[in-house]
């Protein structure tokens, strides 16, 4: 019997062998498992899990819990998103917290695509996630997720809860996802609240000079009726919210959402427009393989992030994603943007416009942020002023070169940014300095009259933030590192049939998010890698066969400990999960290369 290592580098040779006869170009997609594919046909539901490092509060006792919401969303396509009053818990201590923990479980049966949905507290978002495809005999997954930073939220009575799961049920579609989240509280424990482990899945959480939740949190966000995120359908579009500060505000990080859908689901792969339009090819997937989302106050730019590509469960190929799901599918990550030093455009007692935006993107995008704003409780007023503004500079280049459906596409992005500015409080007189990069290079390439794709991509980002006081003496040095390459290769080829609708699919990712934050003398990295192989048959986006296999290795590190988790899925089943809490020296082998910044 042939291996299935071997039958996929035959299926590889033979694309090259059969391109000429193949007109379909390859292309990372979307696809719907067909109830003839499931890798793995199990008498009882299935659990799916994404990968994600012990929480702080794992092995602690809780103190309370309260019930968020319970709902089941159908075909809720073109409604309002769920909402219902929020109570604060009863019975529970009250805050500070050692931690708060949101706990979603997801459970769904039938025939479904993967569906994008948001949670919200008053409009402040605390989890953008997405589903898993589910199977006929069922599937369930859990997703915890730290939320103490949003504990200023958790008492309050004059708050909504929304959820919004955009659904489609009908005869062919019919999966309805039933969702359950609820909130752990945790009593306060000085001891376990000094703990340093991360509190988001797969991204180091930021040991910041605040190591208190902020006072207040402000949403930029939409007004809710389809959910309370904006949706940006070109580069032209840019949605804001105008906010008054309080006066005494003395610090404030906007934290960003993002996640991408439609025509730039798979942004990282589109080839230039001019491509698709003189191969007269019937795609909106154009317009290169660039993002940048931003941030501006007042039409000045504030900052900017090339967000991480997570792959939803349906997407490349939805075989990898059985039952371990990719990087970041369950718990998307946001991204912090301390912007403390522009106080002294945002004091004075009038609103202001936070925007944002999409340089490139094309539809459509799903973008909001939460402005996390530390006060100060000795006054009434922070004089705030600005130091120093340095406009990014940014260097571009592009290269394109293509005959017919073959050629490469290739981008190179640089970007730095540096600001500025002190902040008085009743307490200190603190200079806040932020530093920021990122570079970003990308490949695509068409072999075999477009029959053969490759997509390589890799952004490094570098942010550091430093407080000094009025006499220039250092009071904390941040700085947070993150690198995210991805590989994506796909072969197309005829069907096993020759039925002239269906078409075979050789597909290979290899994608990673490699962390590191130092806060002071304190360094935590984070490495997290996922790599896929497999091939599989599709009539139009329906997947009819196929095998697949996902190796995956999570690695921590700090002055403390270490933890590393290995697991290895194939054709549906787990063949491999082992942990570790002993240190070895494989961590340091990751590639983690940044460029320096002074």
């Amino acid at each position: 019997m042939i291996s299935r290592n071997d039958a996929v580098k035959f299926f590889v040779t033979l694309a090259f062998l059969t391109a000429t006869v193949v007109s379909l170009p390859s292309s990372p997609d979307r696809f719907l498992k067909s109830t003839s594919t499931y890798l793995r046909s199990p008498d009882e539901p299935q659990e799916y899990e994404e990968l994600r490092l012990p929480l702080p509060s794992d092995h602690l006792t809780p103190s309370c819990s309260h019930v968020l919401l319970r709902h089941s969303f159908a075909n809720t396509i073109n409604g309002p998103p769920f909402t219902a009053p929020y109570t604060p818990p009863s019975g529970c201590t009250s805050p500070p917290w050692s931690y708060v923990v949101l706990d979603l479980r997801a459970a769904s049966s039938g025939d479904q695509y993967d569906r994008i949905s948001a949670l919200w507290l008053g409009g402040v978002e605390l989890l953008r996630t997405s589903t898993a495809e589910p199977s006929p005999s069922g599937i369930f997954w859990n997703v915890r997720k730290d939320v103490s930073r949003y504990s200023s939220l958790f008492m309050r009575a004059d708050l909504n809860v929304t959820m919004m799961l955009e659904n489609i049920v009908n005869d062919v579609y019919t999966g309805i996802y039933h969702i359950n989240v609820t909130l752990i509280f945790y009593e306060f424990n000085p001891i376990a609240s000094n703990l340093k482990v991360n509190s988001r899945l797969g991204f180091v959480e930021s040991q910041r000079s605040d190591k208190t939740p902020a006072d207040l949190i402000i949403p930029v966000c939409d007004e809710g009726n389809r959910g309370f995120w904006f949706m940006i359908d070109n580069s032209a579009e840019t949605y804001s919210k105008r906010i008054q500060m309080p006066s005494n505000t003395r610090r404030i990080v906007l934290e960003l959402y993002v996640s991408f859908h439609g025509d730039d689901e798979f942004w990282y792969s589109n080839p230039p427009t001019s491509y698709i339009r003189t191969n007269n090819l019937v795609t909106g997937r154009g317009n290169g393989a660039y993002r940048e989302v931003f941030v501006k106050i007042d039409g000045r730019y504030v900052g900017s992030e090339v967000p991480f590509p997570v792959i939803f469960t349906g997407g490349t190929n939805p075989l990898f994603w059985e039952p371990v799901v990719a990087i970041g599918a369950f718990n998307l990550p946001s991204y912090d943007m301390d912007l403390t030093p522009f106080l002294s455009l945002l004091l004075d007692g009038k609103s202001h416009e936070f925007a944002l935006g999409i340089s490139d993107g094309i539809s459509y995008w799903l973008v909001d942020a939460n402005l996390h704003l530390w006060l100060d409780h000795g006054s009434l007023n922070v004089e705030a002023g600005s130091r120093f503004y340095d406009s990014p500079s940014r260097c571009m280049v592009r290269q394109e070169e293509f005959e017919q459906l073959d050629g490469s596409f290739r981008v190179e992005a640089e970007v730095h940014s540096e600001y500025d500015g002190w902040a008085r409080s009743s307490k200190d007189n603190l200079t806040t300095m932020v530093k920021s990069m990122f570079k970003i290079g990308s490949l695509v390439r068409f072999e075999g009259n477009g029959t053969y794709k490759r997509v390589e991509q890799r952004v490094e980002t570098k942010r550091i933030v430093e407080v000094t006081s009025d006499t220039g003496n250092p009071v904390n040095r941040v700085v947070h590192q993150r690198t995210y390459p991805l590989t994506v290769i796909t072969s197309t080829l005829r069907g096993l049939t020759n039925d002239k609708d269906r078409y075979m699919l050789v597909t290979n990712v290899s994608h990673a998010l490699n962390e590191t934050h130092s806060d002071g003398e304190a360094l935590t990295q984070v490495f997290n890698r996922q790599d896929s192989e497999g091939w599989m048959e599709v009539e139009d986006h329906n997947v009819l066969a196929g095998e697949a296999s996902t190796r995956q290795r999570l690695s921590y590190i700090d002055e403390f400990s270490c933890y590393s988790h290995t697991i290895v899925a194939a054709n549906g089943e787990i063949a491999q999960d082992s942990s570790s809490d002993s240190c070895t020296s494989s961590s340091s082998s990751e590639d983690n290369t940044f460029t320096s910044l002074s």
